[in-house]
């Protein structure tokens, strides 16, 4: 057995004494089976057939409704009140232009593919029938993911569904309060699943502690820093004295899961300074731009950071990561900018957290081992209202792909002169989620998976968008 201690006492009812945060071994998991044996468990089943793929997903949901013409479907040649506010820019691709904001992402058109006849056919803010896939079990794609391989990663022990918020690289932002950020449990709800598929949560102290399961004090959570110092120097005391060596294979995965495995994915710094500083999206604009309108409830400037902690937690062994991003509502009424004012500096946020993490991917040869996708649970409106604005529109809507070994370098689909409906075949929710779940699973594996019930027929009979795999 392996036991980790905070050496500061703890006072209670019966005295004081050293509180336990960590005993590898019977860390009571699952009806008291230990996290040791529950690896090995998985590890077994693993063995037996295994239902996944050596891949990831990483979703950037963009909240709010992202405009198609403003985004990748211009439409320069329309009438003024419909063709994109921000200009065009000419990408590699002959012929095709993005809205002017996305420089860096029109230059990286062999490294992407654009749908321009994808539509969410929603019109609301309801994340979770894109998210779903508009599946009968009212489930998120990540929580169905997380049905099939298990809720942890059986060789890391790292959640295998997780949620990024900008809460998660500055704990000191308290989001929250409007019709967005309030509709936020739905972008990753488990629905009929149940719980324990709920996308696992590192922007709050109480979440990690709970999902993880460690005895720590409060005092010790509320300094992160000092935790992670924390284990640093056990690591360093332990591989010292050989202790880990005695440790069977499973313990010392448990002990990684806290020490090596989540901890530090979780810490941006450990990350590269200048990798770092190639994804850092703040100096782009002023948060108080964004705060004079949303009052700290939506949108922020971190989505840079945000993007590589989601690679970081891929890599760690995560299998779906959702990334979520704010402030994407562009009535140009009371409640947003006028002439939505806010468009042009959060689509450069985005061409440039985008393109870092695509060009991160590459340099790491990891291109192929996680797919991206870029999306929100609408469009807008092709032409403008009386404030500049643009309204909800359900029958076109972005989305870029990118990576996951998927054939790149391509525009999918059109849409008509004015951008208001597909000319060529509508693809919607449910074969992006056919795509994603054909690109991280093995299909036929899952198709002879005991126990998944409706789940295998959800994600074994859709069909994905023709041309990517």
């Amino acid at each position: 057995m392996l036991t980790i201690s905070d050496p500061r006492p703890v006072r209670h009812c019966q005295g004081s004494s050293r509180r336990e945060f960590l005993r590898v071994g019977s860390l009571a998991l699952f009806g008291g089976l230990g996290l040791p044996q529950l690896m090995a468990a998985k590890a077994r089943a693993a063995a037996e057939g295994r239902t996944w793929k050596d891949k990831s997903v990483v979703l950037l949901f963009l909240q709010g409704g992202p405009s198609h013409i403003e985004f990748f479907d211009p439409k320069m040649t329309a009438p003024a009140e419909i063709r994109s506010i921000t200009g065009e820019v000419q990408t590699k691709l002959p012929g095709v232009t993005f809205g002017g904001s996305f420089q860096k992402l029109s230059q990286m058109t062999d490294k992407i593919s654009v749908l321009r006849s994808y539509a969410s056919m929603n019109a609301g803010h309801t994340y979770l029938s894109v998210t779903s896939g508009d599946n009968p079990l009212k489930a998120a794609m990540g929580a169905l993911y997380a049905r099939v391989v298990g809720t942890n990663n059986p060789q890391t022990g790292m959640p295998t569904n997780c949620l990024v918020l900008p809460e998660a690289v500055d704990p000191k932002l308290k989001l929250g309060g409007n019709f967005e950020t309030g509709a936020l449990p739905t972008l990753t709800s488990p629905g009929d699943l149940g719980p324990s598929y709920a996308a696992f949560d590192p922007s709050g102290g109480d979440n990690l502690r709970k999902n993880l399961e460690l005895k720590i004090s409060t005092e010790r959570f509320e300094d992160r820093r000092k935790l992670l110092a924390g284990f640093d120097t056990v690591r360093r005391d332990l591989d010292a004295t050989g202790v880990m060596e005695g440790a069977t294979k499973f313990q010392q995965q448990a002990f990684d899961v806290i020490a090596r495995g989540v901890s530090e994915a979780f810490d941006l710094s450990k990350e590269d300074p200048k990798t770092i500083a190639k994804y850092d999206t703040s100096g782009l604009f002023k948060l108080a731009d964004i705060t004079k309108w949303y009052d700290m409830k939506r949108g922020t400037n971190l989505l840079g950071k945000q993007m590589l902690l989601a690679r970081r937690l891929c890599e760690a062994g995560a299998g779906f990561v959702t990334v979520s991003d704010c402030g994407w509502d562009m009535h140009a009424n009371s409640n947003s900018p006028k002439q939505m004012a806010l468009l042009d500096p959060m689509a450069r946020q985005v061409d440039h957290a985008v393109a870092a993490f695509i060009e991160d991917l590459h340099e790491r040869g990891l291109e192929d081992k996680i797919l991206l996708a870029v999306t929100g649970e609408m469009g807008r409106t092709p032409r403008r209202n009386k404030d500049g604005g643009r309204d909800h529109y359900a029958n076109l809507t972005s989305l870029l792909l990118a990576g996951g070994g998927l054939k790149m370098g391509q525009v999918i689909g059109q849409s008509d002169k004015t951008a208001s409906q597909p000319t060529t075949e509508r693809y919607t929710p449910k074969h992006l989620l056919a795509t994603i779940m054909g690109t991280v699973l093995d299909l036929p594996e899952v198709r002879l998976k005991p126990g998944l019930g409706r789940v295998g027929n959800i994600l074994t009979e859709g069909d994905p968008i023709p041309g990517l795999m």
